[in-house]
């Protein structure tokens, strides 16, 4: 039986671009390859070269064509953006205390033209993403309205300040601690020396606190009593996301935010709320004010504030702020002037389209009878009444849009690779310019609500286990037979610009056999054409950063990174200490250690450590008197352990066992942060 479908399914034509055929969609879509049976007039390996190389005439043929999906005389977007400024330094350039560049606005100098205008898109950048760019590039300190400013520019966040009786009540202080000193300076500049009399942290992004001690200290929260507020599960998700999985998102995020990447034509542009990654020192402060539910108010400084909890959405634990005062709406990350990733490409939870845009329109509901302006954690604010109701229905029903129909098309039987490939937003939701997909993608969104519903498995028992990328690949070449051929062939259909089959083609090739040169190159010079054509910035870095690790292999050098601290670590729960040592035992390595061991912490609850072949389990307010040693410490002293430092060790008394820590420790993994990607 066939499965029936009530609209055509996309088909591509062979050769250059169709105009518009999938440039809405964030990335060109490549037709698929030249028939089986047509043989290039020559099988010999192209000679290609690692040099960077220009847009292809298909590549500027599509990026011509989106002039003609959108109207580019609507500025409304670039008047909201720089409205308001205040102040703002000639050029932007933020260290550390060791001197590496952690910030740098000034690389960004070539979207402008000679005489500061804006200059006009090459052939090499999408051109409403490179607009959007632009728009990225006005940084500053801004007036939202009277009492209301926001340093924009400054991270990949924005920072907001509320005026108080006495001091600033400061929301989602950026990503790193550099990044947000700075920030307040030019405050404290250009409106006066105030102190921070609370912070409100909107979700646990690490975008979101990791520069909070650029602002407060641990001591000055405490003896102040500075209320630190967020939404419920905050602290449990900040761990979840930046410890127990964060050396895998890390690396990934290289790719998402471009940070191996140069700005410039050819390099890497916005990420669609904000132009990239702090790589500063991150931090964290316990949050000590938990907001649980809708309608929830404090009165902070002479402030006062309702809460909107928002879980689900773009964080598993996320809040909307009202000013019911002010008449102003804070809209967190759920509102950003652009289309979100309901899966982000670093990975993470994937989020719920459809509670996602009920809670806007919950929003709506409630406060856009009254609001007057909105303004949020990325990008810049929206002003009046009549605009702020239309951005958040319109945003609520991109999200809906791609919930329902993809759950109408997977009920239809196609897959999560079909789907994204089908799917089409009405047009009147895909001209809007704060919709448009500068950050998240309709088909990856759509990929998302595929997972959700459905999980990984498209039902065909041939994929329920598949053989490992490097077996498969090498299987592959096996029937290819004559790499060269393939290669051959390849080349000749990127010259007829089907950019998406020529990189995969070639990337089999180099998980085959990553010494193949030429299967690189070409792989590399595909990845780049489609980069070109990217409305989705972080498709465009992933695209040009996987180019540069093919072309030159991977560059581990710590500037890439942003700092971490251990503050996130040491805020963890002895709950979370626990599972994170399972996250790092080595299972199999362990599978003949079997241990029981009373934690007696001296500051938390009792536990009851068992290692059973290898697998951490525990239980709280329990103790064994079979155990095998008892361990007793403050909760630090589980840091110590997970964190093999052998000094901080000796703190710890152990009774029974005096070679427990040791036997803990002894199949911790050590995690490599610049694994491979692209390559096996």
């Amino acid at each position: 039986m066939t499965r029936n479908h009530p609209i055509d399914r996309r088909t591509f034509v062979s050769g250059a671009f169709a105009t518009g055929a999938l440039v809405a969609a964030g990335a060109v879509a490549c037709g698929c390859a030249a028939n089986p049976g047509d043989v290039p007039a020559s099988t010999a390996a192209p000679d290609l070269d690692a040099m960077r190389k220009g847009a292809t005439a298909a590549t500027a043929e599509a990026n011509q064509a989106v002039y003609a999906l959108l109207d580019f005389s609507d500025e409304r977007e670039r008047e909201f953006a720089s409205r308001g400024l205040i102040a703002a330094p000639e050029s932007l350039e933020i260290v550390d205390e060791d001197g590496k560049l952690v910030w740098n606005q000034k690389a960004y100098a070539f979207l402008d033209d000679a005489d500061g205008l804006p200059a006009e898109a090459p052939d090499t950048a999408n051109p409403s993403l490179w607009r959007n760019a632009q728009l990225n590039h006005l940084y500053g300190l801004f007036e939202v309205m009277d009492g209301i400013y926001q340093v924009r520019g400054y991270d990949m966040t924005n920072i907001t300040f509320v005026r108080g009786e006495t001091g600033w009540i400061v929301f989602d202080p950026l990503m790193s601690v550099e990044c947000s000193q700075a920030a307040f300076a030019l405050v404290t500049e250009n409106l006066g020396e105030r102190p921070v009399t609370g912070i409100v942290m909107s979700h646990p992004h690490v975008d979101h606190y990791g520069g909070i001690k650029g602002i407060v200290s641990e001591q000055d929260v405490a003896e102040r009593a500075i209320p630190l507020i967020v939404p419920q599960g905050f602290a449990e998700h900040a761990v979840a996301e930046n410890v127990y999985a964060g050396n895998a998102m890390g690396r990934r995020a290289s790719y998402q935010y471009g940070v191996m990447l140069e700005p410039g034509a050819q390099g890497s542009l916005s990420i669609g709320i904000g132009l990239g990654q702090s790589k500063g020192n991150t931090s964290y402060i316990a949050p000590n004010d938990v907001i649980a539910a809708t309608g929830e108010t404090r009165v902070v400084d002479g402030v006062r504030m309702e809460f909107q909890m928002t879980p689900g959405t773009e964080a598993p634990a996320e809040m909307n702020t009202w000013f019911p005062d002010l008449n102003a709406l804070w809209v967190a990350e759920n509102c950003t002037g652009t289309l979100h990733n309901l899966y982000t490409l670093r990975g993470a939870e994937v989020r719920d389209g459809n509670a996602w845009a009920n809670y806007l329109m919950e929003t709506k509901a409630r406060y856009g009878a009254e609001a007057q302006v909105t303004f949020q954690a990325h990008n810049w604010p929206h002003w009046g009444t009549d605009l702020v109701n239309e951005y958040l229905q319109n945003t609520a029903a991109m999200y809906k849009f791609i919930t329902d129909q993809t759950l109408m098309y997977l009920n239809l039987g196609y897959t999560q690779n079909e789907i994204a490939n089908m799917i089409e937003l009405p047009a009147a939701l895909e001209k809007n310019w704060y919709t448009r997909q500068y950050y998240g993608t309709v088909a990856h969104n759509a990929k998302a609500v595929y997972q959700k519903y459905m999980g990984w498995y498209d039902a065909n028992p041939v994929n329920l286990h598949p053989l490992a990328p490097v077996d498969t690949a090498k299987k592959f070449v096996e029937y290819f037979g004559d790499t060269d051929a393939v290669l051959a062939r390849a080349t000749r259909d990127f010259d007829d610009g089907h950019y998406q089959w020529v990189a995969q083609v070639t990337n089999i090739l180099v998980f085959a056999d990553p010494t193949n040169q030429q299967a690189r190159l070409l792989c590399a010079d595909a990845l780049e054409q489609l980069a070109y054509t990217a409305e989705s910035g972080p498709w465009r870095n992933a695209y040009l950063t996987g180019a540069k690790e093919l072309r030159d292999g991977v560059d581990a050098d710590p500037k890439y990174r942003a700092t971490g601290s251990q503050d996130v670590q040491k805020a963890m729960t002895p709950d979370m200490m626990l599972d994170y040592l399972g996250i790092l035992v080595d299972a199999n390595a362990a599978q003949d250690t079997n241990l029981i061991v009373n934690l007696a912490f001296t500051d938390e609850d009792p536990y009851l450590l068992t290692m059973r072949a290898g697998v951490v389990l525990y239980e709280r307010n329990a103790q064994s008197p079979d155990a095998d040693a008892t361990l007793t410490m403050p909760r630090l002293g589980m840091f110590a352990i997970l964190n093999r430092d052998e000094e901080a060790q000796r703190a710890i008394v152990v009774e029974g066992d005096p070679g427990v820590i040791a036997k803990l420790t002894e199949h911790l993994v050590s995690y490599d942060f610049f694994f491979n990607i692209v390559e096996p």
